[in-house]
């Protein structure tokens, strides 16, 4: 399923990114001349518009070949449902001048899909600023969140991924191969196809019922949460889609599963999904699996992703934690 990436975040292709992104800026009224900042590469590109008057706004310029127009109107859609029944504080999509959500542009060799933002003040929740506290509030956010996805009706045509064994590290992985990770070798190889083979069949004796599978938004981590005073926000629903809802405890861990301050902020996220209803026994018994489940996903993302700056600063090293990780999980 994955598609290989086709550039390198080198200077010259965020140059000519730059330059194509300016020719849609009128889209959204704003001049072309505006100040473009980078502010992350991961799956996309997502630069910080400021203009003159001190208006700001983000836009994210989709990778090509991961997700296609309908999958990323359906997100669009969600985000508006969500803040109309001001369910989280998210940025508000912006609309253009013609009602569109979406345009696109040419980088000077291909076509890209982008879309823009309000800008979110805030920054990304840390442990020196009571991150278990801020999981408390994301736990209860991620309840309000699970229980507006039970309810709402999908409009028509709405296209999301769906997050499974199979799309997550099984043979159709969006991310690709997680045998393909950066230093592993025939041993560790070994100890990760047992873990794949493990998990394999615990998510499907755990299943894709209505009570624990459904419209997620499925990278709630640190990164992507804005504390501005006492209101957590929550940002970027580009891998929003169909998973267990326990998942989203699972990706909001990305990157620090090993980390000893986790099983404080699992039980901070458990406390405060409780605030509306607690999860249920079976789905809580279930997130060490959803962790791992994770965990293996992000070293395939990491190998096939070795161009963006987060693969290459975490590198082997996050392949050896896995196998650490892995070899707990196997033994428990």
């Amino acid at each position: 399923m994955w598609v290989a990436a086709s550039m390198l975040y080198d200077d010259d292709f965020l140059s000519r990114l730059e330059s194509g992104l300016r020719t849609a800026l009128p889209t959204w009224g704003v001049d072309a001349t505006a100040r473009l900042s980078l502010l992350t590469i991961s799956e996309n590109a997502t630069f910080l518009v400021e203009e003159a008057s001190g208006r700001r706004l983000i836009l994210r310029v989709h990778r090509p070949g991961y997700h296609s127009t309908e999958e990323i109107a359906s997100e669009l859609k969600w985000i508006e449902a969500l803040r109309a029944g001001a369910v989280i504080a998210t940025p508000k999509p912006i609309h253009a001048g013609d009602g569109r959500l979406l345009t696109s542009f040419s980088d000077g060799e291909t076509e890209r899909q982008a879309v823009a933002f309000e800008f979110m003040s805030g920054k990304a929740p840390d442990e020196a600023g009571d991150l278990v506290r801020w999981y408390g509030h994301l736990g209860a956010i991620s309840a309000r969140l699970h229980a507006h996805s039970r309810a709402w009706p999908l409009p028509a045509g709405f296209v999301r991924k769906r997050w499974t064994y199979d799309t997550i590290i099984g043979p159709n992985a969006y991310w690709g191969d997680w045998r393909a990770a950066l230093g592993l070798d025939a041993a560790g190889k070994g100890l990760l196809e047992r873990l794949d083979d493990r998990l394999k069949h615990e998510t499907t004796a755990f299943g894709t019922g209505p009570d624990r599978f459904g419209l997620i938004h499925a990278d709630m981590r640190a990164a992507n949460l804005m504390v501005d005073g006492d209101r957590l926000g929550v940002i970027d629903f580009d891998d929003c889609g169909f998973s267990w809802f326990a998942y989203d405890f699972a990706a909001s861990i990305s990157f620090i599963e090993h980390e000893p301050i986790v099983p404080e902020l699992m039980a901070a996220w458990l406390d405060g999904y409780a605030r509306l209803a607690p999860l249920p026994a079976d789905q809580v018994a279930a997130l060490p699996m959803l962790v791992m489940l994770r965990r293996l996903q992000l070293t395939a993302w990491i190998a096939s992703h070795a161009e963006t700056p987060t693969a290459s600063a975490l590198g082997a090293a996050f392949t050896d934690g896995t196998l650490d990780l892995a070899e707990r999980y196997l033994e428990s």
